[in-house]
């Protein structure tokens, strides 16, 4: 079965076509960073016409590359949710005109689902079930992955997700748009045990995350510091923010690691899976490939191109939910909100 993906739920316009005999075929990406990077974020507007410019040529350039026409397609997946509506649309008003056209099936994949499942992409995937630390600027989850479909979330953000904390004490820094990148850069340059910040909800039983406080710790600091008689800002701004942003990413990766730790003994399962954006910071990875060590315990990161949103993993779930689904509609659907436990369970 050949699937086309479609991925246009926030900035980032994802094309990929997966073959289920021979795996990913096509891959395309299209990032809308410089055209949002003035106004400090994402602008919805500004997305979904973006969106519509790219996401028809980028279907014809994943055809020239797989070598293969429209014709030859079986199916066609996009992301429905969650994520920006008017983004949405874009990706399910193409998708299922296609289908429309072409008479095929089309079907809505969770955008959340689409990030669990990107790991399976690789060659040395992981078996169900698992737990699965999602992370990403909308979402910071862990799940009881016990099949296709077949997802309970053991802990869930109670404000801001841990990408979005970075974005967010990124700008309060003035380090510029996208500043999780840029402050997880820095970050590497500096003294992580300099500001000791708080590990958010720690102190209680329970998996749930909350970063919002984080962002309060570092303007305090921030400014306690700048304040002092003898700082200097022309010797003093460049170390200061360097260690504010190493202590910063280690308070959020200590906190990550601490309750992957405590999901793994909670349920007794040997395999954790981190997927979403945040999954690519080395520091995470690194602290999380120790825990696979003191666990005894097997971690599986997606290859860091799939880290981000993207089409790839898009296909790839479309196709495993189309082999096993028989009937489709194909209507038009997008939910800027959904939960991974309203999807259905499908047998793999």
């Amino acid at each position: 079965m050949i699937v086309l993906g479609i991925e246009t739920s926030c900035d980032e316009t994802g094309i990929a076509i997966y073959d289920t005999d021979n795996g990913l075929i096509a891959d395309q990406l299209y990032s809308q960073i410089e055209l949002h990077a003035q106004y400090g974020g994402v602008f919805p507007e500004i997305a979904s016409r973006d969106h519509i410019k790219k996401t028809v040529p980028l279907i014809k350039q994943a055809c020239i590359d797989a070598n293969i026409s429209l014709n030859d397609l079986d199916g066609i997946a996009y992301t429905a949710g969650p994520g920006l509506i008017g983004a949405l649309l874009v990706g399910s008003s193409v998708g299922c005109s296609l289908a429309w056209a072409l008479d095929l099936p089309s079907i809505e994949v969770h955008h959340m689902e689409g990030h669990l499942l990107a790991p399976l992409l690789d060659e040395d995937k992981p078996e169900f079930p698992f737990v699965c630390l999602l992370v990403s600027g909308g979402h910071s989850l862990l799940v009881d992955v016990k099949g296709l479909g077949d997802y309970t979330i053991l802990g869930d953000t109670l404000d801001d997700a841990a990408g979005e904390a970075f974005d967010k004490t990124a700008k309060l820094l003035g380090l510029g748009y996208p500043g999780g990148k840029i402050l997880s850069d820095l970050a590497t340059k500096g003294d992580k045990n300099r500001f000791k910040f708080p590990r958010p909800m720690m102190n209680r039983p329970g998996l749930d995350f909350s970063f919002s406080g984080l962002k309060t710790a570092v303007r305090v600091t921030y400014l306690k510091e700048i304040e002092k008689d003898n700082y200097d800002e022309s010797r003093d701004k460049e170390k200061l923010i360097n260690d504010i942003a190493a202590s910063f990413q280690e308070a959020i990766v200590d906190t990550l690691v601490k309750k992957c730790q405590r999901a793994i003994k909670q349920t007794s399962y040997k395999t954790l899976v981190i997927a979403g954006g945040v999954s690519a910071n080395t520091e995470l990875r690194i602290q999380l490939k120790e825990l696979e060590t003191k666990l005894r315990i097997k971690s599986y990161f997606p290859a860091l191109k799939y880290c981000t949103d993207n089409g790839a993993m898009i296909a790839f779930a479309g196709a495993l939910r189309l082999l096993k689904e028989k009937s489709q509609s194909n209507k038009i659907k997008a939910y800027p909100r959904w939960s991974l436990e309203d999807l259905e369970e499908t047998l793999v």
